[in-house]
């Protein structure tokens, strides 16, 4: 007499099912991994990058994207979408690090890259600028009571050299946070600075002016720059519009704070230990 549900005398329905979904499920990976590489492709490798890398599954069929905001783009387009000429050189043998020939966080190498994103701001829906700064939005926008305002701080770079004020706060105004400070810097001009790669901290040093219990309990507060020295925040990147930030002018200013924790001085590019 047959169970209920098998179909033959070493086969039933749940095992068919199973190998079903297994099949199901590594179909759906080999595509997630197809589709994956619309952007960023093809590859290059080779010691000067002027070799095409073959893939295992290689890259999918262009398909054509309408932009919300009009226009459209074809992904994958076929080309290279960075055109700078890499500022280092290969090792001697395929898979050694690259050498850089210029100065990373200017050029771009290394921790300190940047992709060539468009040159456009990020918008939101109405197509208005999503990254503001404070000054130039309504008074519905403002820095909540119980949180610290940061715009009039000193800007301390990480050998301790005050380099500026901060001005202004650059909002995200869908994600309601702040990204970046506006830093007057003292010997003139300003920067932008991310306002993840700073931290605003309390000065160890008591206040020499006002009553003694203010002196005890009061400490100054200021904003800290780790990742660059004080000579560096001149050739921090500059908007080419001072009252909105592009893409690419995004990827640019994070790169250069970003990259400074490894390539501003020599000696944090050495191992540890």
């Amino acid at each position: 007499m047959r169970e209920v549900g098998a179909l033959t005398s070493y086969l039933d329905v749940a095992q068919v099912v199973l190998y079903v979904f297994w099949i199901f499920f590594l179909l759906l990976v080999l595509y997630l991994n197809r589709e994956s590489k619309r952007e960023g492709y093809p590859l290059r490798g080779g010691k000067n990058g002027d070799q095409p890398v073959d893939l295992l599954l290689g890259v999918p069929k262009p398909k054509t994207y309408k932009l919300y905001h009009g226009g459209e783009v074809q992904l994958p387009s076929g080309k290279s979408d960075d055109h700078r000429e890499l500022a280092a050189r290969g090792g001697r043998v395929d898979g050694d690090p690259i050498i850089p020939t210029e100065d990373c966080l200017t050029h771009g190498v290394g921790a300190a890259a940047w992709t060539e994103r468009e040159n456009v701001p990020d918008q939101l829906l109405d197509g208005s600028p999503k990254i503001r700064p404070m000054s130039s939005l309504p008074d519905t926008y403002f820095v909540a009571d119980h949180s610290i305002d940061p715009r009039g701080l000193t800007v301390y770079t990480c050998e301790g050299t005050a380099v500026g004020t901060v001005d202004d706060i650059w909002l995200d105004c869908m994600e309601m946070m702040p990204r970046y400070y506006t830093v007057s810097l003292n010997s003139g001009g300003s920067r932008l600075v991310p306002v993840m790669l700073s931290t605003i901290r309390k000065s160890s040093m008591a206040p020499t002016e006002g009553d003694l219990m203010t002196r005890l309990t009061v400490r100054q507060r200021y904003v800290d720059i780790a990742s660059l020295y004080a000579h560096q925040m001149h050739d921090v990147p500059q908007l080419a519009n001072p009252d909105q930030i592009t893409l690419r002018e995004e990827d640019q200013i994070s790169a250069y704070f970003g990259g400074g924790q490894l390539h501003a001085s020599p000696d944090r590019a050495e191992p540890l230990i």
